[in-house]
């Protein structure tokens, strides 16, 4: 049976390389290139979906592939795709380069410039490794073992403190957990997270009790989170703030990583500040929501949200969902405005303004007992079934609760105020 390797290159000049000496190995079979680290994650989680045998067994990282660094990709695809081995590809090949790639989930490592023996001597032996795991995987079939496909992560951040960023994240996770995924909320508004207070939850463990971990197996996992009444898995940010340090975006990643390979929906509160974790956990999601109201400074606060995202490399503005809370037909400011402003996409779903509607439940630290009939709850589970987050009857429509909001002119003091 032929060996398919997935070349996984961002530089043109060594697909080419790797792509004729792969082609050359007996009973191989190189399948089309990657050139990037979402595309690789990407075809994997399509390949998963269809069938773990579906699956290359061997996947060549080149050391110099993008956006996400190689050794961390390398970490993702083999927490995601246990049966998939992953060769590294690399100008250095020291003893502490070989330990650290081993130590992310590599099964080889070959030096540049390439050479065939040693090429094919590693693509052998991983696609062995790879067999020999599907069997085991095969022979498993009625044992709780995750096969690869990867939940859905979706990241929630506030334009500015207080424009209801966590209580969008936290209903967009009871909304999943209630149509029946298995469903994660993660605070990693490491500083200043209130994920607790909405949900009085008394924990111990937190975030940064997985952040000096470099293999979060499921038991360690099972370990860190709180299974709240509901049935969502809480992972919380620390009572003690500065320790929020300590979660580097690395240890973000691996942590992200971990929770989607054993959730269906992950929802990461991301807060109004960015952090090196919040940066990457955006980076990854498959949904990166931007929560504001419809003011002249958080629309303003959106603006350079954006922006930075943009700058810094981690999301681009058509990549990006802003969500308008406290939207009200009689606000000066309506979403097409703000989506013209930012660059973005705006959800179909507003959340209406009805603060009293919320207050009783947030002081008593009961958000996840909001009335079934409250506009902002129907509003934000609404949203949730537009995002594609909930399961729907089959047959059903999910009713996202469309804007018919008023398109009517801004006054131009306005649009002196939010700029161009």
């Amino acid at each position: 049976m032929p060996t398919r390797i997935l070349p996984a290159v961002g530089d043109a000049d060594a697909v080419r390389s790797i792509t004729t000496l792969l082609s050359q190995l007996p009973d191989a079979e190189p399948v089309t290139p990657v050139v990037d680290s979402t595309q690789l994650v990407d075809t994997l989680a399509r390949l998963a979906a269809e069938s773990v045998d579906e699956l290359p067994e061997v996947v060549v990282v080149h050391e110099r592939i993008g956006p996400v660094p190689a050794l961390e990709l390398i970490r993702e695809v083999a927490l995601r795709f246990p049966a998939v081995g992953v060769i590294l590809v690399t100008s250095d090949a020291s003893p502490g380069l070989f330990q650290a790639a081993m130590d992310y989930g590599a099964r080889g490592l070959v030096a540049l410039p390439l050479s065939y023996e040693e090429l094919a001597s590693r693509v052998q032996a991983v696609a062995q490794w790879s067999v020999g795991v599907r069997r085991h995987l095969g022979a498993a079939a009625g044992l709780d073992v995750f096969t690869g496909v990867g939940g859905t992560v979706v990241t929630v951040s506030g334009a500015k403190g207080g424009v209801g960023a966590t209580l969008t994240a936290i209903q967009l996770a009871l909304a999943a957990q209630a149509s029946g995924r298995s469903a994660a909320l993660v605070d990693m508004d490491l500083q200043t997270g209130d994920v607790a207070s909405y949900l009085d939850v008394q924990f111990r463990r937190s975030v940064v009790d997985l952040a000096a971990i470099t293999d979060i197996s499921p038991r360690v996992l099972a370990d860190a989170v709180y299974r709240h009444d509901t049935g969502v898995a809480l992972l919380l940010a620390p009572g003690e703030g500065e320790r929020g340090e300590e979660v580097t975006d690395r240890a973000a990643r691996q942590i992200v990583s971990a929770l989607r390979s054993r959730y269906e929906v992950v929802v990461v509160d991301c807060g109004a500040q960015l952090s090196g974790a919040g940066a990457a956990a955006v980076e990854m999601a498959d949904l990166a929501l931007l929560v504001t109201t419809p003011d002249v400074l958080a629309v303003r606060g959106a603006k350079r949200t954006v922006r930075m995202w943009d700058r810094l490399q981690i999301r681009k503005a058509e990549e990006t969902t802003v969500v308008v809370n406290r939207f009200s037909r009689g606000s000066e400011i309506q979403p097409p405005l703000i989506q013209r402003i930012t660059g973005t996409a705006v959800a179909a779903t507003a959340i209406p303004a009805n603060f009293k509607e919320l207050q009783g439940a947030v002081d008593a630290g009961r958000i996840h007992e909001l009335d079934n009939k409250g506009t902002v709850k129907q509003a934000l589970w609404g949203l949730a079934g537009e995002l594609g987050l909930v399961k729907t009857p089959e047959g059903a429509v999910q009713r996202g609760g469309r804007l018919r909001g008023d398109r009517g002119a801004v006054s131009f003091r306005r649009r002196r105020e939010l700029g161009p």
